[in-house]
């Protein structure tokens, strides 16, 4: 939902700006719960979450995210993809610090107020969840394939450099952006802490077990 705005790191009372249909639907939604929470004063959160990646990915889905699409494509001798340069940055957050964050914003909901008038106040917060680390994406590929090589789904000699291949930025892609985590840990006590050579070391080690063997 921040799309390019050039505000950085991405803090949730930003403004808005979009640039994909992909991103507008989310947005929407939001909308939606704001309404819900104004006019029915009903607690309503989201959570805009960065990147996520881990285990349980399909890659044979038509909307596989990006680890699974490049594994995949190692796997069967094709050039892994990269859009744009490699060099954009994202806020990759490992899917159980995602999990722990809805965890610990399930506890709480906003609390129902009155304004001033007497009326009572949208009970509505929305909260980031991410590491606030950006990460170069060429570099974190080169980190995922050192993990595959580690845990034998890739053979040892695998040329990265020699397979990859760069394709125009995706419409609508945006070439950097990482969160602001602060109200999630203010509100709430956490922040995502794992980082990505831990978690895609995790990641690696599952495909290995389940879609390797």
């Amino acid at each position: 939902v921040y799309g390019d705005s050039p505000t950085l790191p991405k803090i949730e009372t930003m403004a808005q700006a979009p640039r994909s249909p992909y991103a507008v639907a989310k947005l929407a939604t939001e909308a939606y719960a704001l309404a819900f929470a104004a006019s029915y004063n009903l607690p309503a959160i989201a959570l805009r979450y960065f990147n996520v990646y881990g285990p349980r990915q399909d890659p044979h889905s038509h909307y596989a995210a990006v680890i699974p699409r490049f594994v995949t494509r190692m796997l069967r001798g094709e050039p892994p993809m990269i859009y744009g340069d490699g060099l954009q940055s994202r806020d990759f957050t490992y899917v159980d610090d995602i999990v722990e964050g809805v965890l610990r914003v399930m506890q709480g909901a906003p609390e129902k107020m009155a304004g001033e008038d007497g009326l009572p106040l949208p009970p509505y917060a929305v909260y980031n969840i991410g590491g606030g680390q950006p990460e170069n994406l060429l570099d974190y590929i080169s980190t995922l394939q050192e993990e595959l090589v580690r845990a034998t789904v890739l053979p040892e000699d695998y040329d990265f450099e020699g397979h990859r291949e760069l394709v125009g930025m995706q419409p609508g892609d945006v070439p950097v952006t990482y969160a602001d985590s602060e109200a999630l840990e203010r509100d709430y006590g956490f922040r995502p802490t794992i980082g990505i050579r831990d978690g895609l070391r995790k990641f690696a080690e599952w495909y290995k077990g389940y879609y390797k063997a």
